[in-house]
This record gives C-alpha cells, structure tokens and sequence, in this order.
C-alpha cells in the first residue's frame, strides 16, 4: 500500500541527501521516479542541492497557487511505471496541496516521501509542514547536532552574523541582501541567544 511519508529535521540534518539517495536507490533496482519542490526555494534554481554539493535536476518546480495532483499527472503522464514522488523543502507547500499529496498516494497509489523543516527561525510550524504532520501515514525525524552536541531542534536565522527573531518567514539562506544563514540549534541554546523568547 502506498503512503505518505514526511521526513523532517532542523537544517543540516541531511534531507535533501537523504531524498537524492532515496532517488539513486530506487533508479538502481530499475524504477523510475519524480523529483519535485517548491518555486519559492530559489536556492539552486531547479535543482535539489545537498550541502554536502550533490545536486540533481528537479522535473517539475511547484508555485504557491499550483493544483498539486493535476501538475503530478501532466509529469507522471511521461514516466512509465513510477515507483514514487519525492518532494524537498515541504514546509514551503500551501496545506491544500499537502491534501493533494494524500490524493496522489490514496487515489493513484502512488507512494511520496516528502522532505522538510518541521518550524520556522520563530519556532512555529510552516503551513506544509503543519499539514504534513497532520495527514503523514509515517513520520520520520531526521536528526543532527546543536553546537554545543545536543540534538538540534530549532533553526535560528541570523543576518550579518548576528542572530534575529522577527522577520518574513521565508527568508532563502544565502540569497538575501543581508547575507542570511541559519544555525541548527538545541533548545537550550536557542533560548540563550533569544533570551527566551520563543516566538
């Protein structure tokens, strides 16, 4: 039975290499899949980027406004026998087309594996990301390390260098004016640079 999965953790806990290995693996028994995200993660243009600087085309970018599943079958109409849709940055889908996600698993049977950020630099859940953990069959989390070698929970932004805690939710690392980056970050720590300030 095919289902929904949504795999998830703070940044730098490896989801896109993750999705490109879960790709790699189901090409190398011989079956075939579609690789998608949203339009709104302009980092690497059309491709899935790995910090770790693997990178593969995506076949199709997702706008806000999009009909997910209709959009799913014009590019599964191409690819004979497709064994799943993997998508990156979920938390970055409108929950209408997370609803699509179920549809595309329950009515076409088709399994997807949907990679993402479970919160925002503010601590609160993304749209898609929310939905997700709602509709999901599975969930998975994907973990890695706050510097000080807990488990990192949260996503702190910081602009110049120095750590923010207002601003637009989407904020793209890298691409800003103000040079935006993001620091994986336990609890503790992130209360510390906030100074207690959880949203």
């Amino acid at each position: 039975m095919a289902k929904l999965y949504f795999r998830y953790g703070a940044m730098n806990s490896g989801k896109s290499t993750a999705l490109l290995q879960a790709a790699y693996n189901y090409e190398e028994r011989g079956q075939h899949v579609l690789l998608a995200k949203p339009e709104i993660d302009t980092k690497g243009a059309d491709q899935i980027a790995s910090r770790l600087g693997v990178s593969r085309p995506v076949d199709f970018l997702i706008a806000a406004g999009d009909d997910l599943r209709a959009l799913f079958a014009e590019h599964r109409a191409r690819v004979p026998n497709l064994a799943c849709l993997l998508i990156d940055e979920a938390q970055f889908l409108q929950p209408h087309q997370v609803d699509d996600l179920l549809r595309i698993v329950v009515d076409d049977g088709i399994p997807v594996l949907a990679y993402g950020i479970r919160t925002d630099f503010q601590t609160r859940a993304f749209p898609g990301s929310a939905r997700l953990l709602e509709l999901a069959h599975s969930l998975e989390e994907l973990k890695t390390i706050c510097r000080c070698g807990r488990k990192a929970l949260f996503n702190a932004r910081l602009v110049g260098g120095r750590f923010v805690f207002d601003g637009d939710q989407v904020a793209i690392d890298e691409l800003a004016a103000d040079k935006v980056t993001y620091e994986s970050m336990c609890a503790e720590c992130y209360l510390r640079e906030s100074g207690g300030r959880l949203a």
